[in-house]
């Protein structure tokens, strides 16, 4: 079930019909706390999440959902065109974002990618060969998408994990943020920078949260980012 937390009708009911036409089945809300209600019992496979909701906001709601599940993908779509609401949004857990007017073949495509991703964590079967990447005290597993450094698990989203894996996977070396963007997004869905950065912001800071010793990811200026094998 893909929920549409929408509180412009004609935007909800749009968004619905195109989730139909691609095999999903929505289930649509017109305000925070419905749908916050509705989640307390079941959560969803994927929560397209508009910012401006009435009673709880769309930031409030994400918060909420993080702290319930670190691998739901969330889709933010938002009118509000300041880079602090989008980038705020990535910062407290969402997935990704589009900003009003959208086109809806892009919305469902980054859907597709998203529940594929998802997908990964569930339906494994225990004979599957080990695909662990170790780089230094850093464990990922990309079959369950969950990471360890020092044996302490470390709470990432999806697109947290496939940034942290393409650069953990070759130590050393600079990955520009357009190579980043094609492994996070390998469907070529384009996002911009300050997208990458901002997820790389929140891996760099959940690290050092298990670790206060931390400091294996680097910003090399005017290039990228590279991982410090420790």
């Amino acid at each position: 079930m893909v929920a549409v937390v929408e509180d412009e009708e004609t935007i909800r009911e749009a968004v619905a019909v195109a989730l139909r036409k691609e095999g999903h089945r929505p289930e649509t809300y017109g305000d925070g706390l419905d749908a916050w209600t509705a989640f307390e019992v079941s959560l969803p496979t994927l929560v397209i999440l508009d910012i401006g909701l009435p009673r709880v906001d769309g930031l409030d709601l994400c918060r909420r959902l993080r702290r319930r599940s670190e691998t739901l993908p969330i889709i933010f779509v938002t009118s509000r065109e300041e880079e602090f609401d989008r980038v705020l949004g990535l910062e407290i857990g969402a997935d990704d974002y589009l900003c009003k007017p959208f086109s809806m073949r892009e919305l469902m495509a980054r859907v597709k990618i998203l529940l594929r991703r998802a997908a990964l964590t569930g339906g494994i079967a225990i004979e599957e060969p080990e695909q662990l990447v170790r780089a230094g005290a850093l464990v990922l597993d990309p079959l369950r998408l969950s990471v360890t450094w020092k044996g302490a698990r470390i709470p990432l989203t999806v697109t947290e994990f496939l940034l942290l894996q393409a650069l953990a996977s070759r130590p050393g070396v600079v990955k520009t943020r357009a190579q980043l963007m094609d492994d996070a997004y390998p469907d070529q869905i384009a996002v911009s920078d300050r997208t990458i950065d901002s997820h790389v912001k929140r891996i760099r800071r959940k690290l050092p949260a298990a670790d206060p010793e931390f400091d294996g990811i680097e910003a090399v200026y005017g290039a990228g980012y590279r991982f410090l094998q420790s």
